[in-house]
């Protein structure tokens, strides 16, 4: 399965990819698609990991209220992924998975570019990324950072839970797993915060059997609307409960996670923020171009700061 061409693993994981094609905003066209390359080009040799403090900077608005500082929870738990990376020996990936929000590509391939560069991108090939296009970046074979993105629209945990899709994760051999779910069990016409806490058990328990090195950082989701009448929206009810089921889980199995709906204002202003800003499309569950850049830039800036305290703490 390691050997398997990176359009093979896309096209089994994102099975629903002919019926989901044209149903998000697109960015820039690709160039071409390229294959993982034989001999490494001489800009991708191996370089020296100087670890020292890297500059994070705060891209959360200043309009936005309410907000808390964003960070990761059990941020410590990320070490063992650091230390990978300090080593600098071989490429560190990270495989993150999602529904639509990470479909989109525009979110995670934010988060990529900028830990990029922070730590550097000796390990991929520079491309250009689309929505018609596949998020798995084409390796160097030079040490460095992997960022690879899986995504379907609609999708839960329940999705990625098949044989085949989790053959095709183990076959990108993840560091780092980030799972981004939670807009679509709040949007389930019957929600259980039990359930739900079950599926995640079992999606954790899918990656430590396939991805067995790889640490797991969760996500909360980011907010969004129901629509009550033709022209009318209320905001979502149900997504701060699922946001405090992906907490309790985290805390039950000391998991680190990037509390994005409760950083963004939670649910007093987290809807109210990105739609005063303009960052949610019209039907009120996506989001624009610049609200996935937004929280592309929010995610890598809490991950460096994590990165930031590792350093202090390993070595200081």
């Amino acid at each position: 399965m390691r050997r398997l061409g990176k359009w093979w693993i896309w096209l089994v994981v994102c099975g629903l990819f002919p019926y989901t094609l044209f149903s998000q905003d697109l960015q820039p066209q690709r160039l071409s698609e390229q294959s993982p390359l034989s001999v490494v080009p001489e800009y991708a040799v191996r370089h020296p990991f100087y670890i020292t403090l890297v500059e994070v900077g705060n891209s959360m608005p200043l309009s936005f209220r309410d907000t808390l500082e964003n960070t990761l929870l059990r941020p410590e738990k990320l070490y063992p992924f650091f230390d990978r990376l300090v080593n600098n020996e071989s490429p560190v990936r990270i495989l993150h998975l999602g529904d639509s929000h990470v479909r989109g590509h525009v979110f995670t391939v934010t988060t990529r570019h900028r830990l990029e560069q922070a730590w550097g991108s000796y390990a991929v090939v520079p491309d250009s990324i689309t929505y018609r296009t596949s998020a798995l970046a084409v390796e160097t074979g030079a040490p460095g950072l992997v960022y690879h993105t899986l995504g379907i629209n609609g999708a839960t945990t329940v999705n990625f839970r098949t044989p085949e899709k989790l053959a095709a994760l183990d076959s990108l051999r993840p560091d780092l797993v980030i799972l981004s779910f939670g807009t679509n069990e709040s949007h389930g016409s019957r929600y259980s915060e039990k359930m739900h806490r079950m599926e995640l058990d079992s999606m954790l328990h899918a990656v430590n059997t396939y991805c067995p090195k790889a640490e797991v950082l969760l996500t909360t989701p980011p907010g969004s609307y129901l629509r009550r009448r033709r022209r009318q929206r209320v905001i979502n009810p149900t997504t701060p409960r699922v946001a405090d089921a992906i907490l309790a889980f985290a805390n039950q199995k000391e998991l680190p996670v990037w509390d994005l709906y409760h950083i963004a204002g939670g649910s007093r202003r987290a809807c109210a923020n990105w739609v005063n800003n303009k960052y949610m499309q019209r039907d009120r569950v996506h989001y624009t171009h610049d609200g996935y850049r937004l929280q592309g830039a929010l995610l890598a800036e809490a991950i460096l700061k994590a990165y930031n305290g590792y350093v202090e703490n390993r070595f200081d």
